[in-house]
């Protein structure tokens, strides 16, 4: 049976601490809220064959509001399977340039990984309220944009070009931004992540529209708690 953490859990842990849990453990919303509310961290520990594995948290982050760090920068949470591995710590040089707080959730290296596990771990950080913004990058950028979109709360969107970027910033409200390494080039990435950052969301019709595609995830997934 898989280990379940629960709001309860979380009782005996101090505001600002950390709980370490297996990687296949479940985590329910209450449990969450009360992490983000009380800013405590939940860290994936190694498995027992001292492996990394999906989820852990690279460098550690000091949490302030929700989606920022304690010096108020903005959180981007970002992590890749090993086709994006390179992509990825690239693309961290430049959101650190650009003054973003980053929460690394892997891989480390080119050994072969199922992407689902990093795109569920960046859609889980934004979903939650943890992160701002999400990157989720495998080799095309279509699987981790279908495994983010499965996290309640996740607005993944592939983007190729700095115009399919602004808009499913603009139209979409994007929170996710998935890339695929093997199909554009790392300079290209870099413009569709800038601008994809920049870009606020249109509201207006737009609004209604996204309004309807939360109904549509509450219709069959049950509300958000």
């Amino acid at each position: 049976m898989r280990p379940v953490v629960t709001a309860s859990d979380l009782e005996k842990i101090a505001p600002g601490g950390e709980l370490g849990i297996a990687s296949d453990t479940l985590i329910t919303p209450l449990a969450r809220d009360e992490a983000v509310r009380r800013n405590i961290t939940l860290r994936v520990i190694r498995d027992s064959s001292d492996r990394p594995i999906p989820g852990v948290v690279q460098s550690p982050i000091k949490y302030g509001k929700p989606g920022e760090d304690d010096r108020g920068r903005k959180l981007v949470a970002i992590a890749a399977d090993h086709g994006g591995v390179e992509l990825k710590e690239a693309l961290k040089i430049h959101l650190e340039d650009w003054d973003y707080a980053v929460v690394d959730f892997g891989t480390r290296g080119a050994e072969s990984v199922d992407y689902p596990d990093f795109a569920a771990a960046v859609a889980e950080a934004v979903a939650c309220g943890r992160a701002w913004r999400g990157v989720a990058i495998d080799s095309a950028g279509i699987g981790s944009c279908i495994a983010a979109n499965k996290i309640p709360g996740a607005r993944a969107a592939l983007c190729y070009d700095r115009a399919t970027a602004r808009n499913s910033r603009e139209h979409n409200d994007a929170n996710i931004l998935t890339l695929g390494a093997k199909l554009i080039a790392p300079e290209t990435a870099r413009e569709i992540l800038a601008v994809w950052l920049a870009t606020p969301f249109g509201g207006g019709r737009h609004a209604k529209r996204v309004d309807k595609i939360i109904a549509l995830e509450t219709k069959y997934c049950g509300p958000k708690k």
